[in-house]
């Protein structure tokens, strides 16, 4: 045999030649396993994202509800009543509730008490302070 008969019959010539005949492309199979691995990681990221938002909103919810309730409770602290009510534009959706208690322990100091509500949200504020005429 000669050298260029023998380099035509080699195993790798032959294993070369079985591959350059396959189609190019993708089959069936490797196209729904690769939907299908997609799909569940769109899945999961859209659930994550709702998820975060969902946090996002509710802690501006409640950052709004302390600020709201503080500004409620600066506004006690002039005139101490107990009084119910909502918010105005553009707080329209909460709603306030306000008590004054004495207090047990100490004389002329009265407890202050602010509970804002959002929906299902509420937040709750509390203070001390000295009714008036209590140092005389």
């Amino acid at each position: 045999m000669s050298c260029a008969t023998a380099a035509h019959y080699s195993p790798f010539t032959i294993h070369f030649s079985l591959f350059s005949s396959r189609r190019e492309g993708f089959t069936l199979l490797e196209v729904m396993i690769s939907l299908a691995i997609i799909g569940g990681l769109l899945v999961t990221v859209i659930y994550t994202l709702n998820y975060h938002l969902g946090i996002a909103d509710r802690h501006l919810v409640i950052t709004e509800s302390v600020g709201l309730a503080k500004a409620k409770l600066a506004e006690m602290e002039k005139a101490p009543a107990a009084t119910k009510g909502s918010f105005p534009e553009p707080y329209s959706t909460f709603s306030y509730e306000t008590s004054v208690k004495d207090s047990p322990l100490v004389p002329g100091v009265a407890e202050i008490k602010v509970a804002v509500r959002n929906g299902k949200e509420e937040v709750s504020l509390s203070e001390l302070v000295l009714k008036s005429g209590a140092l005389k």
